[in-house]
């Protein structure tokens, strides 16, 4: 049987202690709305659907991204450290909130919650934005008694998760919107501008410079094959999201390939480190089992090379294993996490010495980004000079030399 769509109902109303409120609730009935009301204290006057918004073609609802489930977990953790009651908390943010689809599902955890349900229960709802990891250390906090500073441990794990997927991919967008653009502006050059010059060209009656008339026969190919060309980039492009989605086998082996890759290898490896770092000390300070924290940090690592290592550090800690030896053995780890890791467990202190090791390893995603981005300015403004300049200056050759003759 299929599920019944909830709407929002606009309502006014008295709180217990008598003073007149005014909102929305999501809910599937106005006698559903009313009950829902009830049980925060409100005593509902007028319950109305709330009509449907218009909205322009081409609009709609907006897809949630993982910056989104950021800016809401670090605004929950400040609202729960000011005292904010929960169910409370939850209007407060889904009203600033301008993504309406994010406040939506903002509102629907609140009425879970309001119904009896707890927090975590209510983000278990919603397990494409909120992970395995997410919701149990949310159950944790609220088990423990401890749920604004767990809130706050996870608002920051989030936050400098999405900090560094942000860096990995300024890296890899960077190049490729440049040559996308040099591209575009050579197909441009090549089907628009070259045929205008090779139809003034053949008034001449003289020979053509050998730049010339390799460009003007590219010029030709591309003219005649242009579709073609087309058709094939997009079946890659096609085919490799496909393998991607579909194809474990595919996606294994593309990760494998990319740490290996020069430069942004490097880029990659740094970042799946702090990724590692992060996971294992934010899920081992909220008091998770070291295994089951090794579990998380594995699913969190974003790459088959560091999460197979991973299961492989799991495997050999639960037989009785240290950490920094078993982490050792796989030979993934740099030195320096492993030194780190061996301190930390001998003083007792794994959780902090983690910390420090993500934050490093952070840092050094940072300055690989900033690295490659000045690197790849002057190779790229090289790239354009010979590709774009080149074709110009082909085109104006047959030019000049009739100025030598003329002269």
């Amino acid at each position: 049987m299929a599920a019944t769509k909830q709407a929002k109902f606009k309502y006014q109303g008295t709180n217990r202690a008598g003073k007149k409120v005014t909102g929305e609730v999501n809910a599937t009935s106005a006698a559903i709305a009313k009950a829902q009301l009830r049980k925060q204290g409100i005593t509902a006057n007028k319950v109305n659907k709330k009509a449907a918004e218009l909205t322009l073609f081409g609009s709609g609802k907006k897809k949630i991204t993982s910056e989104d489930i950021s800016v809401f977990t670090r605004q929950m953790a400040t609202m729960m450290k000011a005292g904010v009651p929960l169910v409370q908390s939850f209007d407060i943010v889904a009203e600033g909130l301008e993504n309406k689809t994010m406040a939506d599902m903002v509102l629907d955890m609140k009425n879970e919650v309001s119904a009896g349900g707890n927090f975590a229960s209510a983000l278990r709802k919603h397990p494409r934005h909120f992970d395995d990891l997410f919701c149990n250390l949310i159950d944790s906090g609220e088990q423990s008694g401890a749920l604004e500073t767990m809130l706050d441990r996870v608002a920051i794990y989030k936050e400098k998760s999405e900090s560094v997927k942000k860096k990995v991919r300024k890296a890899v967008k960077y190049p490729i919107t440049i040559l996308i653009i040099a591209g575009i502006v050579t197909a441009i050059l090549l089907i628009k501008v070259v045929p205008v010059f090779a139809g003034m060209f053949e008034s001449f009656g003289a020979d053509l410079p050998v730049p010339t008339k390799v460009v003007m026969a590219i010029s030709d190919w591309v003219q005649s094959n242009g579709i073609f060309l087309v058709v094939i980039f997009g079946a890659i492009a096609f085919g490799f999201k496909q393998g991607m989605q579909r194809s474990i086998k595919f996606r294994h082996g593309f990760e494998r390939l990319t740490v290996k890759m020069p430069v942004f290898g490097a880029i990659i490896n740094m970042s799946a480190i702090a990724r590692y770092a992060r996971t294992l000390s934010t899920t081992f300070a909220a008091g998770v089992p070291l295994v089951d924290a090794l579990d998380s940090a594995a699913g969190a690592s974003g790459n088959i090379v560091y999460s197979s290592a991973i299961q492989q550090v799991k495997h050999q800690v639960s037989s009785g294993s240290e950490l920094a030896q078993s982490m050792k053995e796989t030979n993934v780890f740099p030195p320096m996490l492993i030194q780190m890791v061996s301190i930390g467990e001998q003083a007792g202190a794994l959780d902090d010495m983690l910390d420090k090791a993500a934050i490093i390893y952070e840092e050094e995603v940072d300055t690989l980004v900033d690295g490659l981005t000045s690197m790849m300015e002057p190779m790229i403004m090289a790239f354009l000079g010979i590709v774009v300049g080149g074709l110009i200056v082909s085109m104006y050759l047959p030019i000049f030399q009739m100025g030598q003759v003329v002269g």
